[in-house]
């Protein structure tokens, strides 16, 4: 084989590598998560910027927002959006394919399961045991984020009127995420106008946080 055609052969085995990587990456997630997408989210976050090192803990919220605005199931917008920036459509596809696989061939098996097995008393309290523990997943992934996206008055100001907005006045999310969108881009705009400086972003964040007991929860 001459030289161009090592150098072919390298190329197509690294991109097969980050392809299988990727795959493997959420293929091992999806098993270990109830609940739905925002319930993987810290388990997303710890593989992909902990573990691999792949994307800053900025950068993930970046991307898990994106993921919660766009239309569709949160947790495989954030795989196709995680495989896209390290592959692009080929490692969207992978990440795609891993999250939603093991999905799949669990679902058919509960449901095969579940139709012989669902009045048992103990299946019944093992349910009522992962909804408690979802719900402390959700409410997990809520604490991250909010870790990184409320990092001063203004975002805190925005976050407390879109929860009001949600819980009190029962507003549709849409017209909340649009509401937060206009907000921030009007508060980036004056600051601007007024001279003070403008941070997009939390000071010194950094994925070592990630390690804290809380996300072996």
């Amino acid at each position: 084989m001459n030289g161009k055609g090592a150098v072919i052969v390298k190329i197509f085995l690294a991109a097969i590598s980050r392809l299988a990587q990727l795959f493997f990456a959420f293929f091992k997630i999806a098993p270990a998560s109830f609940g739905g997408g925002y319930a993987m989210m810290p388990l997303i976050e710890r593989e992909i910027v902990v573990k691999r090192q792949w994307f800053t803990e900025v950068e993930m919220a970046d991307m898990l927002s994106m993921a919660g605005i766009a239309p569709g199931g949160v947790a495989v917008n954030a795989a196709a959006l995680i495989g896209y920036r390290k592959a692009g459509i080929t490692g969207a596809v992978a990440a795609i394919a891993g999250l939603t696989l093991p999905t799949f061939l669990i679902v058919i098996s509960i449901s095969y399961a579940y139709f012989y097995l669902r009045n048992e008393p103990k299946v019944e309290a093992a349910l009522r045991g992962i909804h408690a523990a979802v719900i402390a997943m959700i409410l997990m992934a809520a604490y991250r984020m909010a870790k990184i996206s409320v990092f001063d008055i203004s975002t805190a100001c925005v976050m407390a009127a879109a929860l009001f907005a949600m819980l009190l006045l029962h507003k549709n999310p849409l017209f909340v995420i649009l509401f937060g969108l206009v907000i921030g881009l009007v508060i980036v705009r004056g600051k601007e106008l007024v001279g003070l400086s403008v941070n997009t972003e939390k000071a010194g964040s950094s994925a070592k946080t990630m390690l804290e007991p809380e996300y072996y929860i």
